[in-house]
């Protein structure tokens, strides 16, 4: 018997997510949609409920189910029953709430198992869906007095952001659907569809017609054609492949910066008022002077700046660290390898309204080492005063 298609779905609002479900649905008599929801409770696993319903004469809408455990527990086991039932279904679409954090969740999902069996043994990986209501990302993406949380297979994260979760939340999708029902949405799709597609490079961005929905392509209602576990495990790498689109439409454009020596820290966060105007969304990662050994990652949506330690860099005499981390990350190191600093080098992308290249290249450029700082040596780089880290934590 062929194996069942699991595509997952969220959104940036309960009706988008929910005309988004309707449409995979739609492409199978045989198709059940699998929802869930998580209720925070003040401390420990929250409570995660979940809704089996189909449009299928076998299936049809079974009730609410509520446990309170680790999310990613309870929902493959629903997964793994729904996989081992004599009628199996030839589409599931998962749905997500907001505050499942997507790509760490269906990687803890998919990861194989030893003792009640791996989604793998019954299902093959769709493609992940997002739908994205104008009005909500454009109020979302802007707010950063405002925090969340979201949960993964097993803990939920520390606050970020409003603005980082949908910026993510876009991040994390193959296909994304700018679908707006409403008069003032849909003056604001055509501007949120070109934003998005700077966001995520790789993927497929469906927009409005006239009646002011949007439909999936076909691609969307099939297998994806890579290892999806594999390419999951490269996006949330810290050191990714930059997608940058040159192009620019409504104002929205996107920069490239990459420079191959450290950054000093205290210069950096002089630079960052003149680099980070009309600036959406930045993504990549750092080599700072004072962390010579740690991948700093750069996240900043809207106004908000969070750096973070996230791992070493590799070492050409670590081969557990090579093991440990994408083919991706793998390919990448070696492409990029120097003799004496390995693979360490500066990578941010920028997102946002009429950026100007030369200015931002040139604010961040002025805070690397120079020749001088550089002949100092390592041990002179990391005595340099940090403004960003204190006691390890993020900034």
């Amino acid at each position: 018997m062929p194996k069942t298609l699991l595509s997952v779905v969220s959104g940036n609002s309960p009706e988008v997510r929910g005309a988004l479900v309707d449409q995979v649905l739609a492409a199978s008599p045989n198709a059940l949609a699998l929802a869930v929801s998580l209720h925070h409770r003040p401390d420990g696993y929250p409570v995660v409920q979940r809704l089996l319903y189909g449009a299928g004469p076998r299936i049809r809408e079974s009730g609410s189910l509520g446990a309170t455990g680790a999310p990613a527990v309870i929902v493959r086991q629903d997964l793994l029953s729904v996989g081992r039932a004599a009628h199996r279904p030839d589409i599931v679409v998962l749905a997500l709430p907001q505050n499942l954090d997507t790509l760490p969740f269906v990687l803890e999902l998919w990861r194989p198992q030893v003792t009640d069996g791996s989604l793998g043994d019954h299902y093959v990986a769709g493609p992940v869906l997002t739908g994205v209501d104008p009005g909500s990302f454009m109020a979302d993406i802007s707010c950063v007095h405002r925090a969340v949380r979201r949960w993964n297979g097993w803990t939920a994260s520390e606050p970020i952001t409003r603005a980082e979760a949908a910026a993510a939340q876009v991040e994390a999708a193959d296909t994304v659907v700018v679908d707006s029902r409403s008069g003032a949405g849909r003056g604001l799709a055509p501007g949120v569809a070109e934003l998005v597609q700077h966001l995520n490079g790789r993927a497929r961005v469906a927009t409005p017609d006239s009646t002011g929905s949007a439909r999936l392509p076909p691609a969307a209602l099939g297998p994806v054609p890579y290892d999806a576990q594999e390419a999951w495990r490269a996006r949330l790498d810290p050191v990714t492949v930059p997608h940058v689109r040159r192009d620019t439409s409504h104002s929205v454009g996107s920069v490239l910066w990459r420079a191959r020596r450290p950054v000093h820290p205290g210069r950096l966060a002089d630079a960052l008022t003149v680099a980070l105007l009309g600036v959406v969304r930045g993504h990549g990662h750092l080599w700072l002077s004072n962390r010579p050994d740690s991948v700093v990652t750069w996240r900043s949506a809207g106004a908000h700046l969070e750096l973070r330690e996230a791992g070493p860099w590799l070492e050409a005499d670590a081969p557990r660290l090579w093991e440990a981390v994408s083919a991706q990350r793998r390919a990448l190191a070696s492409w990029f390898w120097d003799d004496y600093f390995g693979e360490r080098r500066n990578e941010v992308t920028f997102t946002g309204i009429d950026l100007d290249a030369q200015r931002i290249h040139a604010a961040l450029d002025a805070a690397l080492l120079t020749d001088e700082e550089l002949a100092l040596g390592r041990d002179h780089w990391v005595d340099v005063e940090d403004p960003f880290f204190r006691d390890n934590d993020a900034l």
